[in-house]
């Protein structure tokens, strides 16, 4: 078997057989095929596709390539979410410690930023002390003792996808439906979960914008998880405006708390609760989704959501305490963006937002960029709601002068203020199981 007479047969549309696809990715892997040939065929699924089936091998193999956990001897339900990435969602924090206080074991990896989304793994480095490079003994040992623990991923883990994504980074390949999907799923399948929530986010801050393409990343996705064999639960959501009020990194930590608390912005509370809802069905906790919420608004209100998550954040070296303080989010400068008229806000382009926020130190241009977790913007005012001229639309807290001036030039082109109010947005779209 020859890698160019592989990427000859999907150049010229044909399908891959399982073989094949085993070849190549395990030749990549080892260093027997090279970035070249690999970076060709990456671009030949690109453009032609995959079928399901060979979705599913893609997906297989790539898990295949490194650990893939077993956490049988762990008493519960293994349950997990991912989501596709945006502008201030921080919805993973508040979630995995109230779904897990109801002993729905929550094994969650997950990523940092780039380019205009955030990272959950920076917004938790973001506590002092905090560490999300468990090993994988540590991982278990959190899993079985705490119940959850959200980590990055180890160099044990689909190694495949790490060396594929970083080539896709570099070579336009990103966007392409079935190498989205082996990416995420080999990753979330490779955690040893009974099941997922996923959240697919469409919209002009989302990294699928178009409608019918979140639609058919969400489909193909919940596909190869019950070829699989797990209950996979997936969540066509907003992303035209940023969740939440804080965008960054500390402050979207405190935002999460406050959720905990009883005190959170309420589409930030309604997704949390929404998406745990489901994750409570899948765990057989709860036998319907009105049932599954009524549960998930239990465990905020009598804070045992909150003290699963000073739980999971000792236990992972963090100090919870410190968020409460003020100098958590305190930062040299701040700034007001001001409406310059009054009538209806209509935010025109979230992801101009997301790159105002990396712009001020939030995120990355690169891998190699630091974080300055302290700095970030608030966003006073959401889609659609009443201004007047003077109303303070953003604060920007940043730590370096010209970052600021850039992010807001940017932030300016990210909104407008207009007479008629601009159609209303819904939260959740459409569920797909």
């Amino acid at each position: 078997m020859r890698a160019v007479d592989i990427i000859r047969k999907k150049r010229d549309r044909e399908k891959l057989s399982r073989k094949e696809i085993e070849f190549f990715i395990k030749g990549y892997v080892e260093g027997v095929i090279p970035d070249y040939q690999t970076a060709a065929l990456l671009m030949a699924i690109f453009l032609n596709g995959m079928d399901n089936e060979e979705a599913y091998v893609l997906t297989e193999t790539m898990m295949h390539s490194g650990t893939v956990f077993d956490f049988s001897d762990i008493e519960g339900v293994k349950v997990d979410k991912h989501s596709t990435g945006g502008v201030g969602d921080k919805i993973s924090l508040p979630l995995a410690p109230l779904v897990a206080s109801y002993g729905i074991v929550v094994p969650m990896i997950s990523g940092r930023a780039l380019g205009h989304t955030g990272g959950t793994l920076d917004k938790l480095e973001s506590i002092p002390g905090y560490r999300t490079n468990l090993s994988p003994e540590e991982f278990r040992k959190a899993l079985k003792t705490v119940g959850v623990a959200i980590i990055g991923q180890t160099e044990d883990i689909v190694p495949a996808d790490r060396k594929m994504y970083a080539l896709r980074d570099v070579t336009a390949t990103v966007e392409s439906i079935p190498l989205i999907s082996a990416s995420i799923m080999s990753k979330k399948l490779a955690e040893g979960i009974d099941g997922l929530v996923l959240d697919v986010k469409t919209g002009t801050g989302a990294f699928m914008r178009n409608y019918d393409d979140a639609k058919l990343l969400a489909e193909t996705m919940v596909s190869i998880g019950k070829s699989f064999g797990k209950k996979v639960y997936a969540l066509l959501t907003d992303m035209n405006q940023p969740l939440g009020v804080a965008i960054g990194n500390a402050n979207e930590v405190k935002e999460s708390v406050e959720v905990l608390l009883g005190k959170g912005p309420q589409d930030v509370v309604n997704l949390t609760v929404e998406l745990g809802a489901y994750m409570l069905m899948i765990g057989k906790v709860a036998e319907s989704i009105d049932e599954g919420r009524t549960l998930m608004k239990k465990a905020i209100e009598n804070g045992k959501g909150y003290d699963k998550w000073c739980e999971m954040v000792k236990n992972q070296g963090g100090n919870p305490d410190a968020i409460l303080r003020d100098n958590f989010v305190l930062t040299d400068f701040v700034e007001e963006l001001r409406a310059e008229e009054s009538g209806y806000l209509d935010i025109v382009e979230t992801y101009k937002i997301g790159v105002a926020a990396s712009v001020l130190g939030a995120g990355r241009a690169t891998k190699e960029d630091k974080i300055d977790h302290k700095v970030g913007l608030y966003m006073l005012k959401k889609h659609g709601e009443k201004v007047d001229k003077g109303d303070v639309i953003f604060k920007v807290h940043g730590n370096d002068r010209d970052r600021m001036k850039e992010a807001v030039r940017i932030l300016r082109e990210s909104f407008r203020v207009r007479e008629e109010k601009p159609s209303e947005l819904k939260l959740v779209y459409e569920v797909i199981d």
